[in-house]
């Protein structure tokens, strides 16, 4: 519970075993005692005491450690609500913490981030937000911002000095400064989209190719049908996997092949729709039959793509190989693989490591945006750094310039959340699970 009457909703419910005044509770400590209605005991607890402004939510707190299961967990909710307290809104403790300034909306998103991670790459970036990093980047680009603003208010407030040009120098660098820094952090984003949604990865190929096979090895379970019948598959699957630290979003497609199904018309065409929006595509291929035309239309869709040629059945007799005039003009890693006798899958692993090298961003030392909202406001960000620019060389006055400058502060400071609208934040804290 958190807020100002939460201890006094517990005292209604709470028997501790040595009772003691509110006010002589020290925060960050715990009192062993009985949940109790009508002086019958409900459980036997542990309450945490956190007294404002030092609490996650900068507001008087406290926590009710239970013996689990749904009955008594249920039962002492039921007592909490009977005695005055209500049920949080999605996000509310972590949208009070925001509210009362113990952190920014930076570190708020931060916190959906890191419940939601789905690696431990995804875990560490959510946390090194949640620590700052990106509020404090932020933080010193406003400041050399407004180191300059000092500078453009003396000169508009102080006409007679001519201190024009003086100032319009320093803009123009402080300008230059401060796109550069912004420009870096935008070029983060999509290392940060892969590490928050995971490479967004097709598997395409003819019915009976191995698609679904390959699936279930990637997945280590059995998550597609798997028959000797083609067109198994009409509508997509989707699974995410870790592999060697690299999220992907795995999707098994429908067979290509001329098909005269509507169904499976229409999940052949997503198919091709989705290898064209795709990170990475894995291009199967039964080595066991020579290519047909179906083969060749699936290679034209992994031109100009990051993509992997796996050729799955090697343990029948190979009617084709890596040195077939077909794939000459494909510039990518062609695989062997046999997904009935599960070979050749590390090596899949490994060129997908190659691809997409995540190692090479120092999580400790780097800040990565992962976060749309985040990235739309920093470009434009920069688009209003642009139009500053633009004011200067046409020799605006000062007044105008500083007018576009402070658009540029704003635009920072809706990242942080300091001129954030109200609907945005209800926006933004309805994406967290009950509480939090």
């Amino acid at each position: 519970m958190s807020g100002d009457d939460c201890f006094k909703v517990l005292d209604k419910i709470f028997v501790p075993k040595n009772k003691q005044n509110i006010d002589n509770i020290k925060g960050y400590t715990m009192k062993y005692g009985h949940i109790v209605e009508n002086e019958e005991i409900i459980d036997e607890v542990l309450v945490s005491y956190f007294k404002a402004p030092k609490s996650y939510t900068a507001e008087n707190m406290c926590e009710i450690n239970s013996h689990g299961g749904n009955i008594v967990v249920k039962k002492i909710l039921e007592l909490c609500l009977k005695n005055g307290a209500e049920l949080a809104e999605p996000g509310e403790f972590t949208k009070r913490a925001f509210l009362n300034g113990r952190i920014d909306l930076l570190q708020a998103e931060s916190v959906v981030d890191i419940i939601n991670a789905k690696s431990e790459r995804e875990a560490k970036t959510g946390v090194k937000q949640l620590e700052g990093g990106l509020s404090n980047k932020i933080a010193q680009i406003k400041q050399e911002i407004l180191d300059v603003m000092v500078n453009i208010e003396v000169a508009i407030d102080y006409p007679e000095y001519d201190v024009d040009e003086v100032t319009n120098n320093q803009i123009i660098d402080m300008l230059k400064s401060v796109k550069e820094k912004l420009e870096n952090l935008e070029k983060t984003f999509d290392n940060g989209k892969i590490i928050k949604e995971g490479i967004k990865t097709a598997i395409i190929g003819r019915p009976n190719a191995g698609k679904s096979s390959l699936l279930n090895r990637i997945l280590k379970e059995d998550r597609a049908i798997v028959t000797e019948y083609e067109g198994t598959t009409r509508d997509t699957i989707e699974e995410f996997v870790n592999i060697n630290g690299i999220p992907l979003k795995l999707i098994d497609t429908a067979g290509i092949r001329n098909a005269k199904d509507e169904v499976e018309k229409i999940g052949i065409a997503r198919a091709k729709e989705i290898a064209k929006e795709a990170d990475l595509i894995i291009a199967i291929f039964d080595s066991s039959k020579n290519l047909t035309e179906e083969d060749l239309e699936i290679l034209n869709l992994v031109k100009n793509k990051k993509a992997i040629i796996v050729l799955n059945k090697t343990d029948l007799k190979s009617a084709i190989d890596e040195n077939n005039q077909e794939f000459k003009d494909f510039k990518g890693k062609i695989v062997k693989i046999s997904a009935l006798n599960n070979t050749g899958i590390e090596e899949i692993y490994d060129e997908i490591t190659r691809l997409f090298d995540l190692s090479e961003i120092n999580l400790d030392n780097e800040v990565v945006i992962t976060n749309v909202r985040q990235k739309n406001l920093i470009s434009k960000a920069i688009e209003s750094v642009d139009k500053t620019k633009k004011t200067i060389f046409e020799k605006m006055p000062l007044d105008i310039v500083a007018i576009y400058i402070k658009e540029i502060l704003e635009d920072l400071g809706n990242i942080t959340g300091e001129f954030v609208t109200e609907d945005i934040i209800n926006e933004i804290f309805a994406k967290f699970c009950l509480g939090k």
